[in-house]
């Protein structure tokens, strides 16, 4: 998956922002001012992923594409290299993970007003 994939992809998720917090390079993407997907336009090919710390080691030990977050908190982050030999679906799936477990710890209302949106588009 390219980076211009990997862009759209997490673009076209409902509510999402694109960010350069750190840099002029890294992309980030959030949901409700959480970041769920950080990536690199001059380093291409990888992209953090927020995971579930139980899955994040099961895929770590099953997959050589997926390592602990790189400058993240490794028990709940992956390096996920995406021009390896996962397939982009999978790719996909993490990055649809990764987004709805953060959506999850966003405060009530902010959701609620999230889903309001949503009835009115």
């Amino acid at each position: 998956m390219d980076i211009i994939e990997l862009r759209d992809f997490c673009l076209s998720l409902p509510h999402v922002e694109e960010a350069t917090p750190f840099d002029e390079t890294t992309l980030v993407y959030k949901i409700g001012g959480k970041i769920f997907a950080l990536t690199d336009i001059a380093t291409t090919g990888w992209i953090n992923l927020k995971c579930d710390p139980d899955k994040a080691l099961e895929l770590r030990e099953r997959y050589p594409e997926i390592t602990p977050g790189w400058h993240m908190n490794k028990r709940h982050w992956n390096t996920v290299d995406t021009e390896g030999d996962l397939p982009d679906e999978m790719i996909r799936d993490l990055i649809r993970e990764s987004y709805r477990l953060v959506f999850q710890t966003l405060p009530k209302a902010l959701k609620n007003d999230l889903s309001e949106k949503d009835k009115n588009d």
